[in-house]
């Protein structure tokens, strides 16, 4: 018998993963879940003059703030489950640093219970929580 992989999801990924350490043999113990961690680090939250330049209403003057785009940012990162961890944290400090009220924060993740049911809503509420902290003060 053979170790090969079953499907070919396991077969590309084992592909992927011969290739990498053809190219850099150090990538054989790389940890995308380890290197999000670090990425997430890394990436400091931009100045609401930035966010509002690059995802605000400065090209588009009628257009969208910095701080209704990341809600709706957050409301999509929500509907997906809030599988996704390290977005979600960093679009609420992004929607916060833009201007966002935690109780915008947690109606914008609320309305989504309708949409993407409460096992998604209670995720991406958690994942808010660690960067609002635990303080029932709501900040402006």
């Amino acid at each position: 018998m053979t170790d090969a992989p079953k499907n070919p999801f396991e077969l590309m990924m084992q592909q992927a993963q011969d290739m990498a350490k053809a190219f850099n043999p150090a990538l054989e113990t790389f940890s995308p879940a380890e290197a999000m961690k670090g990425f997430e680090a890394l990436w400091p939250t931009m100045p609401k003059e930035v966010m509002e330049m690059m995802f605000g209403n400065t090209v588009n003057k009628d257009g969208l703030d910095a701080k209704t785009r990341l809600l709706l940012t957050l409301a999509g990162l929500t509907m997906q489950g809030a599988q996704a961890d390290t977005p979600v944290r960093q679009t609420v400090r992004h929607a916060i640093e833009a201007g966002a009220r935690k109780q915008e924060i947690v109606e914008t993740i609320g309305q989504m219970s309708v949409f993407a049911g409460i096992p998604a809503m209670t995720r991406a509420m958690e994942l808010a929580q660690e960067v609002m902290g635990s303080d029932e003060e709501d900040e402006t």
